[in-house]
């Protein structure tokens, strides 16, 4: 009988586009987006938290192909026994399943709803340097309200979001801009709706950010070269068609007065031109009242996301800072967070517009923004270690990590083997723990503990003469009931 083969390990190994997270990055993002449900929660919004899986037909923007669904999703078939299950996919954002939450449940809901939601999202996408297939977005919407007070709420509490997570004001802007009133230049141009050179040039114009007024004018009309060599053919509009669209992303003024009036020499006779200037210009009064000057929000036509999918004002928070990229040039943070009116969307549901705005945050790049700022640091300190001189006398250690507990300080008993006490503290080291607490049967008879400041051990260790070393003891002894005062003590030193 042949020997039966075993079966191959698998690879320890993360599958591509995605990451692992530990502690510290773990807790870092825990506390952030703690600091930005502060802020949602107190401008009166009410979280949710929907499935993490939704039916592809309810996602809307992915349909299935005959075999399986179009790139772009995790997606796949729920078998039955004919072959026509449902097909299932893992949301790939927040607000495709907040419209089917509303549509679904809108009778139960206040009118109109206002909700922030927190969690991973998954792309089927080609992964890249820092582009990963699951990330955190962190959304708040307002469904169920067409006022333009709606939207600046939403800005300000973009800009109160950055401040209140450590990016200082004079280091991020959010910018406003409408896409009805690209919709007015677009009617300026001739271009009607269903006309496929529109969608051409819609395309074209959300490439301003990346090649500027002179890349787009020549894509608006005989084409231009990229940085490959390669040749990008043009729309084909001539410099007189193009000159609207142009005006447009060029009309940002000195003033939001000045901006305003370029932007209606662009739109002409537009009329939903003109109305989209008008919400501009409501939205720019309502935060002015509220305190939001142009160092912190402004009305900027650059800002020209997603195109297709917003019905009316956009905005996105971009970090002025600078910062040197992998070969050491400096170059602009860039935008952490974008939003706008949808006012389309959850009609797909029940038939009947509903208007609706919202914003999502990227926490990833936040976190590696406040990083760059140094708002945070890369380790996050550890637990409090109780060593082990005497396994049979366990309860004696855990009642020390009760105290300390109790008192509201992180503390763990070392719980592997005690027998070499220099690895006790090697893995106290690894955990970046900031204190050692020791007690053999020495100290238990005299009623004393030994604490170890690991932290100051270091320190000293890295550049102290023998003589300072023995005047700032990193170890001392203290009554066992004091054991919590004194560290407590110690802990506050080195906060």
């Amino acid at each position: 009988m042949a020997k039966q083969k075993k079966a191959p390990r698998p690879k320890a190994q993360t599958p591509k586009g995605f990451r692992d997270y530990f502690g510290a990055e773990v807790t870092q993002r825990t506390e952030m987006l703690q600091a930005i449900a502060g802020v949602y929660h107190h401008y009166g919004f009410e979280a949710l938290e929907s499935a993490g899986v939704e039916t592809v037909e309810a996602l809307g923007k992915f349909l299935p192909d005959v075999d399986r669904p179009n790139e772009g999703v995790f997606a796949w078939q729920e078998f039955d026994e004919k072959n026509n299950g449902d097909w299932l996919a893992l949301r790939y954002d927040l607000t495709a399943p907040l419209a089917r939450v509303y549509a679904q449940h809108r009778n139960d809901l206040p009118i109109p709803y206002r909700r922030y939601a927190m969690g991973p999202v998954w792309r089927n996408e080609k992964p890249g340097p820092g582009r990963y297939r699951q990330f955190y977005q962190c959304d708040a919407d307002t469904v169920g309200s067409a006022s333009m007070a709606a939207d600046a709420e939403i800005c300000a509490m973009l800009s109160d979001t950055l401040e209140a997570v450590g990016i200082a004001r004079g280091d991020y802007l959010v910018r406003v801009n409408n896409r009805k009133v690209l919709n007015g230049v677009l009617e300026a141009m001739g271009l009607a709706e269903g006309d496929g050179a529109r969608d051409n040039v819609l395309r074209t114009i959300d490439k301003f950010d990346k090649v500027g007024e002179a890349g787009v004018r020549q894509l608006l009309t005989k084409g231009r070269l990229d940085a490959s060599g390669a040749y990008i053919d043009g729309v084909g509009l001539s410099d007189e068609q193009a000159e609207p669209v142009i005006a447009f992303l060029t009309s940002k003024a000195a003033d939001a007065a000045g901006t305003l009036a370029n932007l209606r020499a662009a739109v002409g006779d537009s009329k939903v031109g003109a109305e989209g200037i008008a919400e501009l210009e409501q939205i720019g009064e309502l935060l002015a009242a509220g305190g939001y000057g142009p160092d912190r929000i402004e009305i900027d036509p650059s800002v020209v996301r997603g195109l297709g999918y917003y019905t009316g004002p956009v905005y996105e928070a971009e970090l002025t800072f600078e910062i040197l990229d992998d070969k050491g040039r400096k170059r602009q943070f860039g935008s952490v967070a974008g939003g706008g009116r949808y006012d389309d969307l959850v009609k797909r549901f029940t038939g009947q517009e509903v208007p609706a705005t919202g914003v999502s945050i990227g926490v990833d790049r936040l976190l590696a923004a406040l990083r760059e700022k140094g708002r945070i640091t890369a380790e996050v300190s550890g637990p409090v270690v109780v060593t082990v001189m005497d396994k049979t006398r366990m309860a004696d250690y855990q009642a020390m990590v009760a105290e300390l507990r109790n008192a509201g300080i992180r503390a763990e008993v070392y719980l592997g083997n005690p027998k070499n006490f220099g690895n006790q503290l090697k893995y106290a080291d690894k955990r970046n723990s900031p204190i050692a607490v020791i007690e053999g049967g020495d100290e238990k008879d005299k009623g004393v503990v030994q604490i170890k400041d690991l932290i100051l051990g270091a320190k000293i260790a890295e550049n102290a003469t023998l003589e300072e070393w023995k005047a700032r003891p990193s170890q001392f002894e203290v009554p066992r009931d004091q054991l919590v005062a004194r560290v407590r003590e110690i802990l506050d030193g080195q906060g």
